[in-house]
This record gives structure tokens, sequence and C-alpha cells, in this order.
């Protein structure tokens, strides 16, 4: 296996909670309690819903609001909200939701909620304070009562949205219709929580007018695990298989570790057979199955060396799946009543899922995530990396595992195995910049005595760059303030063979791709602010890799002997890729000044693909650069322009033009762009002459 990412984290050891019971992002959600409209950005595991029951709780004492509307995207996700002892640990009253009003309880106790819609109904008309429910109940409910009351049925309500990026801004998504119904009314209050803000599609969750009258609270991956007092290095790899996924589980899963393990989705390249045939493959691939737990429901298999795993297999979806789904929920208490440490970590040893235990479920025990075949999602990357990065215990590793099939081997078209590879890689390079800090550029001038790394009291960490051109306007500050995850996000997935083949200069992914991006996403902008959002997603993209090639040692080509010299004293005898981000960040940048053409002469995409071609072998990796060679985008006129300067430098150093024979694959592209650039000037000629 190849780790295409792997970071320490928690240098600065446990971050502990508040004399009320709140973790730092809590208390960061809970001086905003006395907004209307809450937007809370916060990955998986880092206390959201926690967060959720401050916030609620205060708006129900001191600020009118009489009912507590939670709403989840699937019922295994509302264990979170359950009842919560909150008055333990400092705060002036605890979290009670009634069972009858727990919509999402699983198993026996779910037999008296079969009519959800009326049971909503009939929260609206009781006393009491809370409910959870799923998207889809809130929805139906919300369309019944507005039908018999309208919608100022749902005045003074807080309506609290988990995993808000199924929100969308489209007309025909109707969890975002409803809420620009309650938002245009201004007479309920609105919580929306997300672990990743992005759908991994073209359709923004919220329109900018509708965002804008939102508080938004960001607290970042970064901030979250550096915090955390178990939990100290996550790894993204990947690994290959030939044949079928199955011949090599046995190479990619140690069955000592927690771990969930997501099979293929049906009808994907990767699935082979009937899901629960495939799931009976993964079982006899690490032992004897030998029956089921009959209080859990878990299966029961049988390793070689004699002991026994209990696994929860989620992929059966008859009737004792929610027997399954409840005992997974359902955590090991001691006699204090608290959690159980060491009962409730052996309680299961491994989960099998399809198309759930990804956004909101908590496992906190997992340490590793294998999902087996590429996604299309990057959200849903992201959530399933997310289930692995709970702190925990004993747990002083996570790791995210993609099995997939090797390019060109078992794919029939190369240019699939390339593309699908391009995914893989994308994936982990988003997860890179999710796993970053939540940085803040700006322009670092001559003589300037700031420091040029520190971190502000929101958590940014505020960097410096000489010649940066920043943004010019309140709108473009607002974007560069609030959507750059999204504008990642979109970049990433913007990766394909023009950003990474071996002919494509720096300058096209860093000028030419990301301005496309940016005038994509927000047509109205000027060119002035075009270039400060694109300056500043290029940095963004660039400075991780720029940070990890001084910590490894290696330099940077144009700097010679004397950097790489430089990146070792520096080092302090430490081992330099396993150095914290942090870390790894100041001593670049103490190193050396940091400047927009450094950051443009870097291809953030081609650094990812150099990674994962470590995992190749030799004639493999020729076959993939061979297919990325046939796949050869036209020249464009846009490329060409940026292109030009690289020309016109290439003459002065080498005394003549490219050579479009050139071995050399970059030599010969400057050779096309020449080509290009001199019959569009005599076609202009001959159009003049005429």
């Amino acid at each position: 296996m190849v780790d295409l990412i792997r970071m320490t984290y928690g240098s600065g050891g446990g971050s502990g909670s508040n004399s009320l019971g709140m973790r730092p992002m809590q208390a960061r959600v809970y001086e905003a309690r006395a907004a209307q409209f809450i937007l809370l950005k916060a990955p998986p595991a880092a206390g959201k819903s926690r967060a959720l029951m401050f916030v609620a709780l205060d708006k129900l004492e001191n600020q009118g609001v009489r009912k507590v509307i939670v709403a989840v995207p699937e019922t295994s996700i509302g264990g979170s909200f359950r009842t919560t002892d909150l008055t333990s640990y400092g705060f002036h009253r605890d979290w009670k939701v009634d069972e009858r009003w727990n919509l999402c309880l699983t198993g026996e106790e779910n037999k008296a909620n079969a009519q959800k819609v009326k049971t909503f109904e009939a929260f609206m008309d009781s006393g009491d304070e809370v409910i959870v429910c799923t998207h889809a109940t809130f929805r139906f409910a919300f369309e019944e009562i507005v039908k018999k009351r309208g919608v100022e049925a749902f005045d003074d309500c807080l309506i609290a949205i988990d995993e808000f990026h199924h929100v969308a801004a489209s007309d025909d998504n109707r969890l975002g219709e409803i809420l620009r119904r309650l938002l245009n009314r201004e007479q309920a209050h609105v919580m929306a929580m997300t672990g990743s803000y992005f759908r991994g599609d073209s359709v923004p969750v919220l329109r900018p007018e509708d965002e804008a009258k939102f508080r938004s609270i960001t607290y970042s991956y970064y901030e979250q695990l550096e915090g955390y007092e178990h939990l100290k290095s996550l790894g993204i790899s990947y690994a290959f298989y030939r044949g079928r996924y199955i011949s090599a589980i046995k190479d990619v899963l140690d069955t000592d570790l927690k771990t969930i393990i997501h099979i293929p989705h049906r009808g994907s390249a990767e699935a082979f057979g009937e899901k629960h045939d495939e799931v009976g493959q993964i079982y006899d691939a690490i032992g004897e199955h030998i029956g089921q737990e009959p209080e859990t429901g878990f299966d029961l298999v049988k390793r070689p060396d004699g002991r026994v795993l209990k696994i929860a297999d989620l992929v059966d979806d008859g009737p004792g799946r929610d027997g399954v789904k409840a005992a997974l929920q359902k955590e090991v208490l001691g006699p204090n009543g608290k959690r159980d440490n060491a009962a409730d970590r052996a309680k299961v040893d491994m989960i099998v899922a399809l198309g759930m235990a990804k956004e909101g479920f908590d496992w906190v025990w997992c340490e590793h995530a294998l999902t087996i075949g590429y996604r299309n999602s990057l959200t849903e990357i992201v959530q399933i990396v997310g289930r692995a990065t709970r702190d925990a215990p004993g747990k002083r590793h996570a790791q995210f595992t993609n099995l997939v099939a090797e390019p060109g081997v078992e794919t029939t078209v190369v240019a699939d195995a390339v593309n699908d590879m391009l995914k893989a890689i994308s994936g982990a390079l988003l997860m890179e910049q999710v796993l970053a800090p939540n940085f803040r550029f700006y322009r670092r001038e001559d003589g300037d005595i700031r420091e040029p790394v520190h971190v502000d009291k929101e958590g940014r960490v505020n960097i410096g760059i000489g010649g940066l051109l920043e943004p010019p306007t309140p709108r473009a500050r607002a974007i560069v303030e609030d959507d750059m995850q999204d504008l990642v996000a979109k970049a990433c997935q913007a990766m394909d063979r023009r950003v990474v083949a071996d002919d494509v200069p720096p300058e096209v992914a860093t000028q030419m791709v990301l301005t496309e991006i940016v005038e994509s996403s927000y047509e109205d902008l000027t060119p002035e602010e075009t270039e400060a959002v694109r300056q500043d997603l290029a940095a963004r993209m660039n400075l991780i890799g720029l940070a990890k090639r001084h910590a490894e040692g290696s330099g940077f080509e144009e700097d010679g002997e004397e950097f790489k010299g430089k990146a070792k004293e520096d080092s302090d005898g430490e081992d330099g890729p396993n150095l914290s981000l942090m870390n790894m960040v100041k001593r670049f940048i103490n190193v050396r000044e940091l400047d927009i053409d450094l950051i443009d002469s870097i291809n953030p995409f081609r650094e990812g693909f150099d990674v994962a071609s470590r995992a190749f072998d030799t004639p493999l990796l020729k076959n993939i650069q061979n297919a990325m060679v046939a796949q050869r985008i036209q020249m464009t006129e846009k490329e060409a322009l940026v292109l030009w300067p690289r020309i016109q430098r290439f003459r002065r150093q080498e005394g003549r033009p490219p050579n479009p024979h050139s071995e050399d694959p970059l030599e010969k592209r400057l050779a096309e762009a020449l080509a290009y650039v001199r019959a569009k000037k005599a076609e202009a000629a001959r159009a003049a002459a005429e």
C-alpha cells in the first residue's frame, strides 16, 4: 500500500473542556447562540450534536423558542441526539428527548412510531420541547402541517438540520425549498451543521443571498485533530488488486484493527456478485463463520488462530438489521453510568456496510476505514475518512485505504483506468486540503514586521506572501473568507490528463485551470477579483506540497544545494516527513520567503500524481503515461497565452525555439504552443490582407 498522505497531529495535547463542559468548537458555537440562523461547518466527530444541544437549550430558556426539531439524513445518526447528561460536566441543564419523540429509534422501540408524520403532528400539539427525526420525515410532516395550519406553525421553533450538504439551492431540492421558506419568513430559528460543506456536484448548498443571513462558524479538521488527546496520526492510502477484490482482502485487512469495510456500489465494475455473497467471501478470507451473537445479531467469525471476531453486517437489509443497528448505537456503560471503554471497545470488531456507516455514524473505536472501489463523490470520501478520525483511548493512528482495480490490467479501456486512478488521487488531494489548517493569506511587503506565520483568535493560520493580490472588494473578500473549501473541492474534481501529464507546465494548472474554476463559479467577478481569488486558491493548494518538499529535504531544483542544506539543518534531527503539518509549514517559511511566483511554479495535481506513481511498476506506469498522451487535448488559445512567457524564457535560456521533435514532453508542448501562436498570427494577417 502507498500512503498518499500521512499527517501527524496533537502537538498541543488534549484541549479539554471549559467549565460548562464544552470543547473549544462547542464554546465557539455557544458564543454565537444569539444568532437566529447559525451555520456550523465542522468535521465528523467534532461534537456538532452536543454543540446543537447547548445552543438549543439556551434558545428554549432565554430566546423564546418553544420547540426544537432535529432532522438527520438517516435513522442511525439519530442516536447522536439522544438524551444526554450535560449537568455532570458543568452545564445548567440536561438534554432530554422523550422516546416517543425520537423517531430514529430502531428495533422493537420503533414499532410505536410506524406513522411518523402523525407522531410529528402530535409532538407539535404537545407540551414537550424536542423531537428527532429524519430529513424525509421532516419534509413530509412540514407539508402536512403547512396544509392545515400554514407555515406559521413553525414560528418560534428551532429547526436543526444535520448533514446540511443534503440541502441544495436548486428548485427541485425539497429540503432546500423548505429552508428558503423559513428563512424568508424570519420567524423560526435555524441551525445547520455539516462535516463536508460541498455536495460533490455543481449545485451550491445555499444561494448567496440565503447564506448571507447565517452566522457562519468554521472549525477545521486540523483544529480538531491538533487538540486530540489520543489520536496522533492519520494515513490516506490505496492498494491495487487483480481479478476480484476478494483476492487482495487478506493483504489490506488487519483484523487486529477495529475496521469498517465498505463494499462496492452495486452496478460498479468492482462488484462481482450478489452483495450477500461478497460479504460471505470476506468472512471466508478472515476465517470460519460459526454463528451469530443472539443479543446483538453480530456475526461470529473465527480466525485461524482461534480468536473469534464479532462483525456487524449492515449489508443485509433483512429484518435483523434494525437489531444490529440498535446494538451498535448502544454504548456499554460502567457502574458510574459512563461509558466503559474496555467493554465498549470489545463489543464489536468489524463492520461491513454498503450504503450505511458513512456520514454521522458514531463508532469511536474505528481505526481503519477500508473502502473497496472508486468513489465518484469526494463528499463520500470525506465522510468515510471521518468514521476513523474520532479520538478514543488507545487509538494512536487512523487509516483510510481505498482498494481499487490495478489500472490497465483488469479494465478493458485504458483511458477509463487512467480516469479511475485520477479519481483516487483527486480524492486524496482533497483530503490533504481538508486536513490542513484554515489558512488566511495576506500580502507581505518589504520590511513587514509581522510574524510570517501566526494564528489568530479564530484559529486561522495567517501567512504572508510576497506579490499576493489581496481581494480588492468586499465580494472577493467574502469568497476568500467563506467559499474556499468549496473551490478547493471543485479544483480537485477538475483533475484530468491536462493537469498531470509530463508535458503540462505548472502554469496551465495554477493559472489557466484554476482561473476557469473561479470564473465558472462566479460569473460576475471582475478580472481583478478573479485573479485575487485564483491566487488564494493556488496558495492553498500548493502550500502543503511546498512545506512537505522542504521537510523531506528534497528542496527545489532551482534552489540548488544551498536550500537543501538549510532544510536538513533546520530539521533538528527529527524525521522530516513525520513532522506535524504546522511545523512543516513554519519551518519552510522560516527558511524561505514565500511569493506568488513560487506558488504558481508548482503544479499541485502533478505532485499528487507523482506520489501515486510510486506504486506502479515501470511497464504499468508507462502504459498509463501513453494513455495520457493518446488523450492529449488540442491546444487552446488560453493555454497558448499561459505558455507564452515560458516560451520566451526558453528562447532566452537555450538560444533557440523549442523543438517539436524533442524527447522532453514539456519542450514538445511548448513547441506546439509556439506553432499555434504562429498559425493564429498568420491567420490574422491573411484576414487583414483580405
